[in-house]
């Protein structure tokens, strides 16, 4: 696969784990994991998104604590739950990439979230989800 159409698989990937989450967050059963895998018993999703929509959601499940820990560190004026979910999901996506993701450089998916932000989000939503996820990337590159 060319690196561009692995770029559009991810982001497509990217999509349906949003959804995915925020479908767990409003009205799932279990832990994202296991609402993906009911929640795909009555929905298509092509074979190629799947491994990258496992393995956000397998992360995400994973560390969701500390990906709600970092988002609550730096969004110091907002509890968590007062967040849109969108935005919420949105910032987890990234936080697992960013934080457990090698192969996906900082920036790509910082820029991958935002495009999920403008897409799904509030007209708000980017800059705010940008200044959060900037504000994780620096804290990783300071080792703290």
């Amino acid at each position: 696969m060319t690196p561009v159409a692995r770029t559009h698989v991810h982001s497509r990937a990217r999509s349906w784990a949003l959804n995915l989450l925020y479908g767990w967050e409003v009205g799932g059963q279990g832990t994202p994991l296991e609402h993906a895998a009911q929640s795909l018993v009555h929905r298509r999703m092509s074979g190629r998104y799947r491994p990258h929509v496992r393995r956000l959601l397998e992360t995400v499940t994973r560390h969701l604590a500390e990906i709600d820990a970092a988002i609550a560190h730096h969004t110091s004026n907002w509890r968590i739950e007062r967040l849109h979910a969108i935005d919420r999901n949105i910032l987890r996506i990234g936080i697992a990439e960013l934080l457990w993701f090698e192969d996906v450089p900082p920036k790509v998916a910082i820029h991958e979230a935002l495009k999920l932000a403008r897409r799904y989000g509030s007209p708000g939503s980017p800059r705010f989800l940008n200044g959060v996820l900037d504000a994780v990337l620096k804290a990783r590159e300071a080792g703290s």
